[in-house]
């Protein structure tokens, strides 16, 4: 029920601040038209896109366009915005899913042996790998990869190509960021569940160590990642602009790039909507992936 008012929200504040840019849809359009803008022109344009009408006005007829699915015309390219969005779309979702396999692969068994090896040379080798992967920003670490892994070793492609070769490196730039991340998480999520006290009655029970960690500590520790998973992918989907950009891979992080050099209005506000719905729709898959792994939720819920 929350999320219909948030997705209000989210489109009565964007409307807002395209409303209130300084530069005008109306002479934009007509720049990218090729057509002179003189003020006959511009206040003609202005009419037939309702500009002239009050906010509240605009807001309500942009509203039941977007309602109906259209979200008007790319400044840049002249094409339907939600085109344009559903043609960058899969090249943004493969780059999140092979980061996040990549991440899991990766923090999964570091973070559990970090927690293992609590205060151990080995937790603060991992402790300290792991900070500085979070601490890097991802043009540096896009910097480093291209220099070392495409220019010095000739592995891999500088900018992006089709093919597994020209995704992996934007997929590593952004998974070693979020490795960091998964591991502190990880390590400190299966610390919290080892010091609870059916762990400490399995061992009093001479079960293997081996057995309580991954048939025990680790399902009950779902639920804590499965929320940085949701919570990852929903900024991965709406976040990987920098990346985009550097590598050159088409998108949406660059293409919203792209629109805000050129002003391109709609082709914005269609991204920003597109992406709080899939920042909703991820969070509600969330909740209910939670109900399925943990039967705790679901007897709270009937029982409320």
């Amino acid at each position: 029920m929350h999320l219909v008012p948030i997705l209000i929200g989210i489109t009565v504040l964007t409307f807002l601040l395209m409303h209130l840019s300084p530069s005008d849809p109306a002479e934009r359009l007509l720049t990218s038209q090729g057509i002179p803008v003189s003020s006959d022109v511009l206040e003609e344009v202005r009419k037939e896109m309702g500009l002239d009408k009050p906010f509240l006005t605009q807001y309500g007829n942009w509203m039941i366009k977007i309602i109906k699915g259209d979200m008007g015309i790319s400044y840049m390219t002249g094409r339907p915005v939600y085109d344009e969005l559903a043609s960058h779309m899969p090249y943004t979702v493969a780059l999140a899913v092979i980061s996040m396999i990549l991440t899991l692969v990766l923090a999964m068994p570091l973070g559990v042996l970090s927690a293992v090896r609590e205060n151990k040379l080995t937790d603060y080798f991992i402790r300290f790998l792991s900070f500085i992967g979070m601490s890097m920003p991802g043009f540096l670490t896009a910097l480093i990869l291209i220099y070392f892994v495409s220019l010095k070793m000739n592995l891999l492609p500088v900018l992006s190509q089709p093919g597994i070769k020209g995704i992996l490196l934007p997929s590593i730039t952004l998974a070693a960021a979020m490795t960091g991340k998964y591991v502190r998480q990880i390590r400190a999520v299966v610390l919290e569940e080892m010091q609870k006290e059916y762990v400490k009655g399995a061992r009093a029970r001479g079960i293997k160590e081996s057995r309580i960690l991954y048939f025990n500590v680790l399902k009950n520790s779902m639920l804590s990642i499965i929320t940085l998973i949701g919570l990852s992918l929903g900024s991965m989907l709406g976040g990987t602009a920098i990346v985009e950009t550097v590598f050159v891979w088409p998108g949406l992080g660059k293409l919203v790039i792209d629109a805000i050099g050129y002003r391109d209005y709609p082709l914005i506000q269609g991204y920003v909507i597109w992406m709080a719905v899939l920042f909703v729709v991820l969070n509600l898959l969330t909740d209910l992936i939670y109900r399925l792994i943990d039967p705790r939720i679901r007897l709270n819920k009937e029982v409320a």
